[in-house]
């Protein structure tokens, strides 16, 4: 690894209470770092897609050599749009000549798998026309289409929908005579409007029970304000978006610069300190202990890069700290088992929170933090020190745990960055292959191989790993526009998104923050959502539409929340990557697996929904046949046959899954990552 360049470690800005736990950072730069089955087992040509292209349209990737589909939903699962009602006069007589819209979710533009919704098309012809219309899913397949005529002026008409098909979906229309079509809205490129489709999985995976509600695996950042009637930064912006998605982890304030900003012991501590939207339980604090006020700071100013000047002052504003959480713990989580504590944020970051004091001061403070937490917070657990890069978290470890970090860590907490940019060009794979093995150890899964490794030599046995946030942006040099992103870029952003937090868990993160709930203006791309209320994006908006990443995220948290991770596929070929899981209480088994090849993914080329390779999962004993259920990355089920303990699949870009039994047998194929202990 070479020395970083410049800095991009930034913040979201912090100006309205409830954005508070809401932090922007971006990865610094490093220079040269080195359908259902029956679908795919048909190879219908439907099932293909996605491609280049505009964000409504498609071509196939470059270099495809495998002719089997990819894993896509079909044959049973379907979207059906019925009867279209009268028209009736628009809310507005000015505006696009045609929108769309899905009127009736939660705010989200997401519904329930089996439920009825509307999709409300909103013309203002200057005569009588015909307005045509298509819903495409992830792949660029078209799943619903239709016609009807439109009277002149502003009216709107509905269409009562349903589906079985859970997953993405891109509403395109056109206006026969007049030619308009969907205008760009936010950072919503032009020629679509989108929804989503929860996905049901309680016939293949049933709700796992939760002994500890620290034992679920996925946070995110961002808030948006939903509920009618709130707007930024008022109310609840987790709810209903995070239960939504699965997510159950997000970021607690109480960091000393923020609450004693003007000198010593004012903080008082007690359960009234906690935000109401926390108050349900049902989402875990990672509380944030990181940045120094003007007045305790050996600088004279507010800092992250600097330890208090008085190791007792912090130590004595820990312990308070300690007080209010066992506080609110008690009142508020008893059945979570720890508190969890981030004591310093991307030191490595390069921007304001770069460290710039000595390794002995940032021991010191660390040693501060824990022995004030643990005099007064019986669950406390200390970790750090959150560095951007991954591989950049084992050099501090090694570094400093000699040093004595070790005995101030009850865990560690990173940031998944892993290469010059997230984004689709740069997925967590690409150096994977690269005949240079100092290249190759940046790939995402050696570079937690190492990390694992690190941990166990230097870290208390057990110790906890939680990636506390890791974001896929669109590619560098790009912006939000009325053309982009395409759909292919999309449907490559959903699949990086998926692929990057599965081998992170896979190779052995305990927890996961998913970064950014929607479109912000700094990196652009970052969000699950299209921010619909500003074309550069923004903090907090409370208008946002799913890109198919929160599609992926949501079949992603119901299908592998409440596992533990059983490990790497160690039978694989080079470019195919597999991890396992297992349900808590001994349940079902759950492998990820897709692949990779460069060659057919890039911004150039295009990013190929339709390249496939074969590979053959080991699901039960030899000699033994029967059947289990693959889901595609939106979460659609489908059920095929295996023989001689074996299934093989077509495995694409987009990642699936295969829900099993038989643990013996895939213990027999997998590496349990280093120290890793199950949950």
């Amino acid at each position: 690894m070479k020395t970083k360049t410049t800095a991009l470690s930034k913040r979201a800005p912090r100006l309205l209470p409830s954005l508070l736990t809401e932090r922007s950072s971006f990865p610094p730069p490093y220079v040269a770092l080195p359908a259902t089955l029956a679908c795919a087992v048909l190879a219908l040509a439907a099932c293909g897609g996605g491609g280049g292209g505009g964000a409504g349209s498609g071509s196939a990737g470059a270099n495809q050599a495998n002719t089997a589909a990819p894993i896509v939903a079909a044959g049973a699962q379907a979207l059906t749009c019925g009867s279209v009602s009268s028209p009736t006069s628009a809310a507005s007589s000015s505006g696009d000549a045609i929108e769309a819209d899905t009127p009736g979710s939660d705010g989200s533009r997401m519904f329930a798998t089996g439920s009825h919704f509307k999709l409300a098309f909103t013309t203002r012809a200057a005569q009588a026309d015909t307005l045509s219309w298509q819903i495409r899913d992830d792949w660029n397949v078209v799943r619903a289409s239709g016609s009807f005529p439109v009277q002149s002026g502003a009216n709107t008409v509905n269409l009562d929908c349903s589906s079985t098909l859970a997953g993405y979906f891109a509403v395109t229309a056109s206006l026969t005579s007049n030619g308009a079509q969907l205008q760009s809205r936010g950072t919503r490129p032009a020629g679509i409007a989108t929804f989503g489709v929860l996905p049901d999985l309680s016939a293949t995976l049933p709700a796992p029970v939760y002994a500890r509600e620290d034992q679920h695996r996925f946070g995110g950042q961002g808030a948006n304000y939903l509920v009618a009637g709130t707007t930024c930064c008022s109310g609840d912006g987790y709810r209903p978006l995070y239960t939504d998605l699965g997510l159950a982890w997000v970021n607690d304030n109480r960091n000393w610069y923020m609450e004693e900003p003007n000198g010593p012991n004012t903080f008082t501590p007690g359960t009234g300190t906690l935000a109401p939207y926390f108050r349900g339980g049902d989402i875990m604090r990672l509380i944030q202990l990181d940045g120094i006020p003007a007045w305790a700071s050996p600088t004279g100013g507010q800092t992250e890069g600097y330890a208090p000047s008085s190791e007792a002052a912090f130590q004595d504003y820990a312990s308070r700290v300690g007080t209010d959480s066992a506080m609110i713990h008690a009142a508020y989580f008893p059945k979570a088992a720890n508190n969890y504590y981030q004591i310093t944020w991307e030191p490595d970051g390069g921007g304001p929170t770069h460290w710039s004091d000595t390794d002995a001061n940032m021991i010191s403070m660390y040693r501060a933090a824990y022995t004030g937490l643990h005099s007064t917070d019986p669950n406390a657990m200390v970790m750090g020190v959150t560095a951007a890069l991954v591989r950049t978290n084992s050099e501090w470890l090694a570094r400093l745990a000699p040093l004595g970090l070790a005995q101030y860590l009850d865990g560690l907490t990173i940031h998944g960055y892993y290469d010059v940019g997230n984004s689709p060009s740069h997925p967590p794979e690409r150096h994977a292959t690269d005949p240079n093995p100092a290249d190759a150890a940046n790939a995402l899964p050696a570079s937690m191989r190492e990390l694992r490794h690190a941990m166990a030599q230097y870290m208390k046995p057990g110790a906890k790993l939680f990636s506390t946030e890791a974001g896929i942006s669109y590619d560098m040099g790009t912006s939000y526009g009325a053309n982009y992103p395409t759909q292919n870029v999309l449907f490559a952003h959903g699949a990086v998104v998926a692929r990057t937090h599965l081998i992170l868990l896979g190779e052995g993160a305990d927890m996961t923050y998913v970064f950014y709930s929607s479109d912000t203006p700094d990196g652009p791309g970052y969000g699950l959502f299209f921010d619909l209320s500003n074309a550069n994006g923004s903090y907090g908006s409370n208008d946002i539409s799913p890109k198919p990443a929160a599609m992926a995220v949501a079949a992603m948290t119901r299908i592998v929340d409440g596992t533990t991770t059983l490990g790497y596929l160690n039978d694989v070929p080079t470019g195919v990557y597999g991890y396992a899981f297992q349900r808590l209480n001994g349940g079902k088994i759950v492998t990820a697996l897709w692949t990779h090849n460069n060659d057919v993914w890039s911004a150039t080329a295009g990013f190929s929904a339709t390249y496939t390779v074969p590979f053959s999962l080991k699901v039960d004993d030899d000699g033994t046949s029967g059947n289990v259920t693959v889901l595609d990355v939106m979460g659609n089920a489908t059920s095929m046959a295996y023989s001689n303990g074996r299934i093989t699949l077509p495995l694409g870009e987009s990642p699936i899954y295969v829900v099993s039994s038989n643990r013996n047998a895939m213990m027999s194929h997998v590496t349990v990552p280093a120290g890793y202990v199950a949950q």
